[in-house]
């Protein structure tokens, strides 16, 4: 398959570009930084660009199979990543071509016995305040997804702790925050890799998201 990732030089995108490669996949890997790409190890299937995302067309997207939108940001500028979903579904509005994979937050999920969501506790401490725009803005970003009926979309969110780290043996969710039996909620990018490949390879779940957390 040709799959574009955005942001394939972060953590998760570029998880997400090896495992591909791995598989055998076409990748073309965008990132802002060409330094940060001639990073990602060379392969006859990779094709690097160094563009911002919102420079993407619509000729560009549908030139691949998949777009997996892993775009990181700095809290500051937390709101792009509403911006880019709604950029990329307005350009493929009524089309079943590209696939759209979007790598979300933990902070939508429900947590509790009240089931609030897991953003509100992160807003709740002070200590984070540096950072909970970025929850803030996923949690926005998956509602407006949540509105598209006309896209072929799929989200996917880790839990509590996404952090770098080999793939593991996966558990899958919907809404909820998945904690194991060490009381560990926690995903690795390999475990977020592994599971985006088989969302993409072999789809599963249609216009929702769904959770992957390490067993």
């Amino acid at each position: 398959m040709k799959i574009m990732i955005i942001g394939a030089t972060g953590m998760a995108g570029s998880a997400i570009t090896a495992q591909a490669l791995t598989q055998g996949h076409t990748v073309t890997a965008i990132g802002r930084s060409t330094e940060k790409l001639a990073k990602l190890t060379p392969n006859d299937h990779l094709t690097t660009v160094a563009k911002d995302a919102f420079a993407l067309t619509k000729a560009d997207l549908t030139a691949v199979d998949v777009v997996v939108d892993a775009m990181a940001t700095p809290p500051a500028k937390a709101y792009l990543h509403v911006d880019l979903a709604t950029k990329l579904v307005a350009m493929l509005r009524d089309t079943t071509a590209p696939r759209l994979v979007f790598i979300l937050g933990a902070g939508s999920l429900k947590t509790g016995a009240d089931q609030h969501l897991l953003v509100d506790d992160i807003a709740a401490d002070p200590a984070n305040a540096a950072f909970v725009a970025i929850p803030q803005n996923q949690l926005k970003e998956l509602t407006f997804l949540r509105t598209v009926d006309d896209v072929n979309w799929v989200g996917i969110s880790p839990v509590a702790d996404f952090h770098a780290g080999p793939a593991v043996p996966a558990h899958l969710g919907t809404d909820d925050l998945y904690v194991n039996d060490q009381g560990i909620s926690a995903t690795n990018s390999g475990t977020m890799a592994v599971a985006v490949l088989n969302e993409v390879t072999q789809p599963a779940h249609h216009q929702i998201r769904f959770t992957v957390a390490n067993q």
